[in-house]
């Protein structure tokens, strides 16, 4: 069985990173945005080390059998707080077991509701629907996503 580690960004060297947001299977799935550099790469690291420390959210690089497999976290949304998951394409499968380590950060952090934007590229998936109260298209810079706003359990 596969070990999944989640570690502050502050653990995390630079340069390990960015192999994982420079991957084009994985960029299919993002926002359009230019490849990182050292410089760009240092500025996004600092920024989602002070969306960590903010009420509500929590980022972490994501480690699978010690490799980084890429990041998640909670962070701020225009409408509330939205889930991120972003990992290279060779750990696509634990995708599922990530989404659920969230929402238990998400019930620790005393969310109700939360948003997932995934970008249209991407199916629609039942059991996301099922969790979900709304489930509707959305344009965020300019692309199109499928939002679900997922209940926290009890």
């Amino acid at each position: 069985m596969s070990e999944i580690e989640f570690l502050g960004f502050k653990q995390v060297n630079p340069d390990d990173f960015i192999a994982v947001v420079n991957e084009d299977s994985l960029r299919t799935h993002l926002i359009d945005h230019p490849y990182f550099d050292a410089t760009s790469l240092q500025a996004w690291i600092d920024d989602k080390i002070n969306v960590d420390a903010m009420d509500g959210c929590r980022v972490r690089a994501v480690y699978i059998d010690g490799i980084l497999a890429g990041w998640c976290g909670i962070q701020p949304d225009d409408h509330g707080f939205e889930l991120a998951i972003v990992i290279s394409q060779k750990f696509w499968g634990f995708g599922i077991a990530i989404f659920k380590t969230l929402m238990c950060w998400a019930k620790e952090l005393g969310h109700k509701e939360i948003l997932f934007h995934l970008l249209d590229s991407r199916p629609e998936y039942k059991f996301l629907k099922k969790m979900s109260t709304n489930v509707h298209k959305t344009e965020l810079a300019g692309r199109c996503f499928t939002t679900y706003h997922v209940k926290v359990g009890e």
